[in-house]
């Protein structure tokens, strides 16, 4: 029996994302001057960023990476255990750490390689890991490369959250959960796992991508938003693509937490340290997060006023009180069609299909942000109403 060749094995996995409208394409952005792109040569509305409070462009931030860049350079040079920790790195996890509440907080390049390094440093072969079924891939893959025991529990439900824990009686175990859900935009019931965690002796790890920022005093979370401390949440990752209008992550913990993954966490250990430059950056945003509070109230209000319309006209839109407000549309075709009108009237909202969303789950996410405006927000309700019923009558 011969060797299966690669190329067959890569052109029948084609066909198949093909068949299926399953392809997906990255799209050229030429020009960002805040919600409004060019996108190929067009422009458009972007209705699909994760900039939540309109930071990406902040000009007190570019203009601590353009200071900072002079100083030390683009890159960091080395990982952070070898020469990589510059000043800058230091400052914005001193500052950050005393913002959440927390002893200590350690910078990553990313969002996704923070929670790799959490759940791969914390569990072993043999320990549980217990996660909602709806977790962020991230997070699921950490608890894959720790080759832990990982259970998953029905979406937010609580209980069988408990049930998982209780499952293992005799394990190390972990629950972890993203706060706010990247695909469906509800918010986790994180009080009830919180007492879930300490009453089953597990660690609490929460991933905050979607509600730092955004929700709770100050924007420091979902987490404080549902009053839990660093003693309830001993684990926490923020990422900083988001409502930090950056790139990168911090994890967030106890002293003894934050030195266990400092000395073994392998995406940390064995990657090269983000850009000193990005650190200042992001240093000034953590400074707008805290004080701009009009930014969180601005967009509390569009997503309100988003939903009001929405629900007026009867469009499918999920339950959701956050900036992710999902339309879910069923098929992968239709998905597509209704972004491509979208594209045509000058909006941007890119069509999610699987593996990111269950079969049959395709949707348009939209996401709504503080440089938006009301007529803006209007005008996508209103083009959505008209488009999917022309295309739901085949006119």
């Amino acid at each position: 029996m011969s060797r299966p060749r690669w190329s067959e094995r890569l052109a029948v996995a084609q066909a198949s994302r093909a068949r299926s409208d399953a392809l997906r394409r990255r799209r050229v952005v030429e020009r960002v001057e805040g919600v409004h792109v060019v996108v190929d040569g067009q422009p458009l509305i972007n209705f699909c960023s994760n900039d939540y409070l309109g930071l990406a462009g902040s000009l007190d931030a570019v203009s601590a990476l353009q200071e900072a860049a002079a100083w030390h350079g683009v890159g960091s040079g080395a990982s952070a255990l070898v020469s990589g920790h510059h000043v800058l790195h230091a400052r914005f996890e001193r500052e950050a750490a005393e913002w959440m509440g927390y002893e200590r907080a350690l910078y990553f390049p990313s969002g996704y390689t923070a929670n790799l390094a959490v759940l791969q440093a914390l569990l072993d072969g043999g320990d549980l890991c217990v996660q909602d079924k709806l977790n962020h891939a991230c997070l699921l893959d950490g608890a894959r490369l720790a080759g832990a025991e990982l259970k998953r529990y029905p979406h937010r439900d609580f209980g069988g959250a408990l049930r998982q824990l209780q499952s293992m009686p005799e394990a190390a175990a972990v629950l972890a959960t993203d706060s706010v859900f990247s695909m469906d935009g509800d918010v986790a019931p994180l009080r009830e796992l919180a007492l879930a965690a300490t009453g089953e002796h597990a660690l609490f790890v929460v991933d905050e991508a979607h509600g730092v920022g955004v929700m709770g005093p100050e924007g420091r979370g979902a987490c404080a938003a549902a009053n839990l401390s660093a003693r309830d949440v001993p684990a926490l990752v923020a990422p900083l693509g988001k409502a930090f209008g950056g790139q990168g992550a911090l994890v967030f913990g106890g002293t003894s937490l934050i030195e266990h993954l400092l000395q073994s966490a392998r995406p940390y250990v064995f990657s090269t340290a983000g850009a000193p430059a990005l650190a200042a950056a992001m240093s000034a945003n953590l400074e707008a997060v805290r004080s701009q509070g009009w930014r969180r109230a601005k967009l509390a209000s569009l997503v309100a006023r988003f939903r009001r319309g929405a629900l007026r006209h009867g469009l499918p839109v999920l339950e959701s009180n956050t900036p992710i407000q999902p339309l879910v549309l069923g098929g992968n075709s239709r998905a597509l069609a209704v972004a491509r009108v979208l594209e045509q009237q000058g909006f941007w909202v890119a069509p999610i299909r699987p593996p990111t969303v269950p079969d049959g789950k395709a949707r348009l996410r939209i996401t709504l942000t503080a440089a938006h405006t009301e007529i803006e927000v209007d005008a996508l309700v209103d083009v959505l109403a008209s488009c999917l019923e022309d295309i739901d009558t085949g006119a």
